[in-house]
């Protein structure tokens, strides 16, 4: 796409996620750490229209709007991005929603997504460590392999307490993917989770399972139990 090209094709895009911007869903995302006011849906029609497109994508993004990145993550071609500028992408994402797509869905499918695993894992920002734990819990789930499930544990004992929100979510749910997916590692998850206590006291609305991870394992194992019987 010549680049006269894509700044039009931009400057459209951002003037229609102008018009789907609604005060009220702006309220409700911010009460989320989003900043943005484009309902999610609308956003994604308006992706589906442009199509895969890496060279809008690109220029999306570059705005640092909230928005427009979002949908710059629906319309690019994940392969296409190296693996340099997907770690600067992991570090510029300002919002919990960019930041949860661009896992979702380009890291993800990237052929890089293992190297950015290892190298995130233990990035000082605490942001881009969560990233490399969310990217560490899918892994214990889906092949685990080579990983080494003991070492997690103890890390997961030793900083999940006083780590920040983030990144203390992140940790969370890779015990809880431990205790679920590794029965021979569940009983040590459990009790680090009885001890530590986090997310305990986490809000969870009627019908949804617990983030704390003790109540997540038993109930997920329940679930495993119960869908094997049957």
């Amino acid at each position: 796409m010549a680049g006269t090209t894509v700044a039009a094709a931009r400057a459209e895009v951002m003037a229609e996620l102008a018009g789907l911007e609604d005060p009220r869903t702006r309220a409700v995302n911010e009460r989320h750490g989003d900043d943005h006011g484009v309902n999610l849906g609308k956003l994604r029609a308006l992706a589906k229209r442009r199509g895969t497109d890496q060279d809008l994508a690109v220029a999306l993004w570059r705005t640092g709007d909230s928005a427009a990145r979002l949908v710059a993550l629906l319309i690019c071609r994940p392969k296409a991005f190296t693996r340099d500028e997907l770690d600067t992408m992991v570090r510029e994402a300002r919002t919990p929603k960019e930041r949860d797509w661009l896992l979702a869905y380009v890291v993800k499918k990237s052929p890089h997504a293992e190297e950015l695993r290892v190298a995130w894992f233990a990035d000082p920002e605490p942001d881009v460590a969560a990233a490399g734990w969310t990217l560490t819990a899918e892994r214990v789930t889906k092949s685990a392999g080579d990983l080494d499930l003991t070492g997690l544990l103890d890390v997961i004992e030793a900083g999940m307490k006083e780590a920040p929100d983030r990144l203390q979510w992140a940790m969370n749910h890779c015990l809880a993917r431990i205790g679920i997916d590794h029965p021979g590692h569940r009983a040590r998850a459990l009790a680090i989770g009885e001890r530590l206590e986090v997310l305990k006291d986490h809000p969870t609305s009627p019908g949804c399972t617990s983030p704390f991870a003790p109540l997540w394992i038993t109930e997920m194992v329940r679930r495993q139990e119960e869908s094997a019987k049957s």
